[in-house]
């Protein structure tokens, strides 16, 4: 057992069982991933066929209870799993987190039964991949600014407007999207629905051209006069708001964790390199000035590790996670970057071509302090919190 303790008394176990579900993905990472860690990046093709294998070892239902077809597992063996991928390649990881947190479980935790049993099945095994639509080209980070509309009509809504920046918006053939169905409410006027993909009035527009998590597809989602069942509206009208930062609250704790594997890779591939690399007739690791390095990151790192599997943990336990997972969203994203930053720096020129790994995790990284809100948003929600106690 793996047991690690902080000032506040907070202790961090890992079962036998947890153990066990990360030296499973922690492998599969390294066999199956890692020798096509560039092809995926080049080429800007999502992998489907890694995908349909993460659903079948149940790494695509991992919050999906069992009588829904998934693992039942908990958060702390969500970040396990999401911090494992992303060391070994973070858009995988990205991908990972966006189906199980986002979509999967928009559905798992605010649908009725006939919603979970008609979509988890296919989500959890990986039949088919889940989208979510929250971001707008004119709403970021003011997400109760979205402007597409849901106007009731029978048994029918009809959906018209654009969403942006969303993470398997063309492979996704599951979609939870939001949508103003009463604008004299303000967020207290935003719903979620279920739109499924061949849905009339619902197509794919541009797919984005990216820095980084370049495998990780992302497009823009255009609803025009797109007819959804009245059924498939996800609890009751005006509830999508406060549905959508419950998703994030837990969201933060799987980009708190990628960042986190990412933190790792860049450790771990630098440490190598730094006993390869000779420079003046000695390893670069003898220097003082790249162990110092090494030292910061590695306990920044540890931190880092320590507020998301706290806050994870605390999410398991149905505990107010909101300011722990803001802090550790905002932490592990903040030492992501500077891993990679040194990463690159102690690789030198050869960190700047993509013949070594530390190159694609500088230019992944920078997603990890803008998505699931920017590290902006994170300070605003801490302080908040503070200023309430």
């Amino acid at each position: 057992m793996v047991e690690t303790k902080t000032e506040n008394n907070f202790i961090l176990e890992f079962d036998e069982n947890q153990l066990a579900i990360k030296e499973t993905i922690r492998n599969f990472a390294e066999e199956k991933i890692k020798p096509r860690v560039m092809e995926f990046d080049e080429s800007q093709v999502f992998p489907i066929d890694l995908m349909q294998q993460l659903g079948q070892l149940g790494f695509l239902g991992i919050l999906v209870p069992e009588i829904f077809g998934g693992s039942e597992l908990g958060y702390v063996e969500y970040a396990l799993i999401v911090e494992e991928l992303a060391r070994i390649d973070p858009s995988i990881a990205l991908s990972v987190a966006a189906h199980n947190g986002l979509c999967t479980n928009h559905i798992n935790v605010f649908a009725n039964d006939e919603l979970k049993s008609k979509y988890l099945p296919d989500l959890a095994s990986g039949r088919k991949i889940g989208a979510w639509g929250l971001t707008e080209p004119g709403s970021g980070s003011d997400a109760a600014a979205m402007q597409t509309t849901a106007m009731k009509d029978g048994d029918l809504y009809i959906l018209n407007g654009t969403k942006a920046f969303i993470t398997h918006g063309g492979v996704g053939e599951t979609a939870v999207v939001l949508a103003v169905t009463d604008k004299t409410k303000s967020k207290k006027g935003i719903s979620a629905f279920i739109v499924e993909k061949g849905t009339q009035g619902f197509s794919t527009g541009k797919k984005e051209n990216k820095l980084g998590m370049r495998s990780s597809e992302t497009t823009q989602l255009i609803f025009e006069n797109c007819r959804v069942p009245a059924e498939n509206l996800i609890g009751n009208e005006g509830e999508g708001f406060t549905q959508a930062m419950k998703i994030l609250e837990g969201g933060r704790i799987s980009i708190a964790a990628l960042s986190v594997g990412l933190a790792q890779g860049c450790l771990e591939a630098s440490l190598a390199y730094s006993k390869e690399r000779k420079q003046f007739g000695k390893s670069i690791s003898e220097f003082q000035a790249i162990q110092f390095k090494f030292a910061d990151l590695a306990t920044d790192i540890e931190a880092a590790r320590l507020m998301t599997f706290k806050a994870a943990k605390m999410k398991d336990q149905k505990k107010n996670i909101l300011d722990i997972a803001a802090k550790a969203k905002l932490f592990a994203s903040e030492v992501a970057t500077r891993a990679a930053n040194e990463a690159v720096q102690i690789f030198g020129g050869y960190g700047f071509t993509k013949d070594y790994p530390v190159e694609k995790f500088y230019r992944d990284v920078k997603l990890l302090t803008i998505g699931e809100g920017t590290s902006e948003v994170q300070r605003i929600v801490i302080a908040r919190s503070l200023l309430q106690d």
